[in-house]
């Protein structure tokens, strides 16, 4: 990766110029994108996301937005404490980490902020990943078997492995392909000395995250039997290897 950082009037714009050499304000503007036919909005999450069709490729758009209680008063503003520690840079950097680490996660293309007195808003670029489900999306059609949950107990033991904390560790955030499977989404994500407890806590709120999206009538011995323990197992033998 070549980092370069491009300044504005109201912020800055993180970029990779090895993916593309320039990365302007338009970039990050959904009419710039769907003035040429290059948009498409797919809702989800807080607010959905942007896929963008860019010269260097699909990408994905994400504005920033806060969830819950706090989303009502702040909407898509965060305050401000320098450039290095806004959202979209710090993601933008981990994700870099991840890539040179060969983990399996988006590719960052660009970051931005824009400051707004005390406040910022904030976007980040990053490559589509083809031909993609969420671990989510599988569960509701009641196709997580024990061979898929144990694929994903693997790639969360990579990740743990490299000390990658993810701060949303949850169904949605799994991407299953026919290739392999991906994590996404690491706002508020960060690079940690590994140790038991966060690791432990990670996996609890997969865990939940499961058992929260099961299908109707599914027993809790039948999950910990078909789902969780392969998982577990999964994760116990690659984390160790």
């Amino acid at each position: 990766m070549q980092e370069q950082l491009r300044e504005e009037a109201d912020g800055a714009i993180l970029f990779d110029a090895e993916v593309s050499p320039q990365v302007d304000a338009g970039w990050f503007d959904p009419d710039h994108w769907r003035g040429r036919d290059a948009l498409r909005v797919q809702e989800g999450g807080r607010g959905g996301v942007a896929l963008i069709h860019t010269p260097i490729g699909e990408c994905v758009l994400r504005h920033y937005r806060r969830g819950g209680m706090v989303a009502r008063l702040l909407g898509d503003r965060y305050r401000w404490s320098g450039a290095d520690r806004t959202r979209p840079f710090a993601e933008f950097r981990l994700l870099a980490a991840i890539v040179e680490r060969g983990l399996p996660g988006p590719l960052p293309v660009a970051a931005r902020y824009r400051r707004h007195g005390g406040f910022y808003t904030a976007d980040l670029i990053t490559r589509r990943i083809p031909d993609t489900r969420t671990l989510a999306e599988h569960l509701a059609d009641g196709v997580l078997d024990a061979a898929l949950a144990a694929s994903v107990g693997a790639l969360v033991a990579r990740f743990h492995r490299e000390g990658i904390w993810h701060a949303d560790l949850n169904a949605h955030n799994v991407l299953v392909t026919p290739t392999g499977l991906y994590l996404i989404d690491f706002d508020r994500g960060r690079q940690r000395r590994p140790t038991t407890g966060w690791r432990q806590a990670n996996l609890r709120r997969l865990r939940r995250s499961l058992l929260k999206l099961a299908p109707p009538g599914h027993l809790t011995a039948t999950f910990e039997h078909a789902v969780w323990q392969p998982l577990l197992q999964a994760y116990q033998r690659t984390y160790s290897a």
